[in-house]
């Protein structure tokens, strides 16, 4: 099969059964590019993962258009990125034609409450394996507790905790070859 049809498939797949937006995507992107395709690296997943999140846009569609871009170029990146909106495009569409219906009926409540924390968990363990994999350790890991803390209790803005993260690290690493 063509790498762009498959490749717009699998992100067509990704999305038509992802709920919880694109966060909730990262999961079975890597499961499926990484670890059972062998597309990009670990590593090269986290550093794309990280630039799509620096760029203004939907993070889904980002880390699309960005896997896409480096494994065929535009191509590749117009491709996943389409796989990747469409099945958003559409179920929100029926959405918007259909909601106001039934969205008082108990049943359509229910699937909302117990879709919410498996979004969470969706969300949480991306982020859990992305720590491990970033040698967090007793020395730095004041960074993601205080940039965490930074944004959610104090609202700064992600892109200022983006570059005292990176000022932080630079001296993290400036500590670590001075001894």
């Amino acid at each position: 099969m063509n790498f762009y049809i498959k490749s717009f498939l699998i992100f067509t797949r990704i999305g038509m059964f992802t709920i919880g937006g694109g966060y909730a995507m990262v999961p079975l992107i890597e499961d499926e590019l990484v670890d059972k395709r062998k597309w990009i690296t670990h590593e090269d997943f986290l550093d794309l993962m990280a630039l799509a999140q620096t760029v203004p846009g939907i993070f889904a569609v980002n880390i699309a258009i960005f896997i896409g871009y480096k494994l065929r170029r535009f191509w590749g990146a117009f491709w996943m990125a389409l796989g990747t909106i469409l099945p958003s495009f559409l179920v929100i569409l029926a959405i918007a034609l259909f909601f106001q219906q039934f969205k008082h009926y108990p049943a359509v409540e229910s699937v909302f409450k117990g879709i919410r924390p498996a979004v969470v968990a969706l969300i949480a363990a991306p982020t859990f394996k992305m720590a491990k994999s970033a040698r967090i350790n007793r020395y730095n890991v004041w960074i993601p507790v205080v940039s965490a803390l930074l944004i959610w209790l104090l609202g700064f803005s992600p892109i200022y905790v983006i570059i005292l993260s990176g000022l932080g690290g630079y001296i993290y690493g400036r500590l670590k070859f001075k001894r």
